[in-house]
């Protein structure tokens, strides 16, 4: 194991990292000790918010005192927040979960229970509002995972062993959820699927870190390094550059491609492409589309080569 605490046998082990949301955060907290299953334990990790965050987390810890810890963090995202966590964490599971989410009563009861009773599946996962795919019986997390990160944050229940075997979460502040699911589908475990619904992922105004990761340069940059990451785990898995998946995959990777030189990252355009038509495999890094943009690449620049096809982009829509 890579520092983490020893492990409790049965005890599941929440994390919620949480920034500026201490409303929220009590909400998420209570559907956690509302669960029918014992024993568990809630880490919550202050992400260095500036608002009343800290006293509520630490006004949880005294109110929960046998369940709640409050873990008081400088400000690093949400991926080393749940690091933090994860280091303190005792549980032979492990449960994340965001701060304006919820758990329903049952989740621990029923995901548990279905890893007991299939120890050949690493993570039980069930319905979620408002993820669509929750409700599918999916064997494993890849190939379906390249193609979209179909559940929340709050829908998979982990063995902690899958974890240790992940290693760390990165300092990613986007798609750093979905790298590091896919770090863990490389794994090639399979899924357990509870019928039921398991949690519930609120819709609201308020500020989140996924909101804005087509247009910020910040955010771009990490998306950009977050799909690096994916496609080195989706080939350690071998999945085939001509499935579905992996096509859908090179498509986004062109895609952000085009964004990132549109938001003025050259670098990041040009590393991305090149990614594109590796992923799309020898015949259809050929295609039209990849030759035309990398000539318009070459006489306009990525930047304006990734701006003209953005509002190509645009107008299609």
């Amino acid at each position: 194991m890579d520092g983490a605490a020893e492990t409790s046998i049965g005890l599941v082990s929440t994390i919620i990292p949480v920034y500026n949301r201490s409303g929220m955060l009590r909400e998420a907290v209570a559907s956690v000790v509302r669960q029918t299953y014992r024993p568990i334990e809630i880490i919550i990790v202050d992400d260095g918010s500036t608002d009343e965050t800290p006293r509520v987390a630490d006004e949880l810890e005294s109110t929960y005192p046998f369940e709640v810890r409050a873990l008081h963090v400088l400000n690093g995202g949400p991926g080393w927040a749940r690091e933090a966590g994860r280091q303190l964490a005792r549980g032979e599971f492990i449960q994340y979960l965001d701060s304006d989410d919820l758990l329903l009563p049952l989740k621990f009861e029923l995901q548990v229970s279905g890893l007991r009773i299939h120890p050949q599946c690493g993570v039980a996962y069930g319905r979620t509002e408002p993820w669509r795919r929750t409700g599918e019986h999916i064997e494993t997390m890849f190939p379906s995972m390249l193609q979209s990160r179909w559940w929340g944050t709050s829908t998979p229940l982990y063995r902690r062993v899958v974890l240790d075997r992940a290693g760390a979460w990165s300092r990613l502040k986007a798609e750093e959820d979905w790298e590091y699911d896919c770090r863990i589908a490389c794994q090639g475990m399979r899924l357990h699927f509870c019928q039921e619904a398991v949690s519930h992922e609120r819709q609201h105004s308020g500020s989140r870190l996924s909101r804005g990761g087509s247009r910020d340069a910040d955010k771009l940059r990490d998306r950009a390094e977050a799909h690096r990451l994916i496609l080195g785990h989706a080939q350690r898995a071998s999945i085939a550059s001509d499935s579905p998946e992996m096509q859908h995959f090179a498509r986004e990777l062109f895609l952000l491609a085009r964004q990132c030189g549109a938001a003025g990252l050259p670098d990041e355009a040009k590393r991305l492409f090149g990614l594109a038509r590796e992923a799309s495999g020898p015949e259809r890094a050929c295609g039209i589309d990849f030759l035309a943009y990398r000539a318009a690449a070459g006489v306009l620049g990525w930047t304006l080569a990734g701006r003209a096809a953005c509002s190509l982009d645009a107008l299609k829509r």
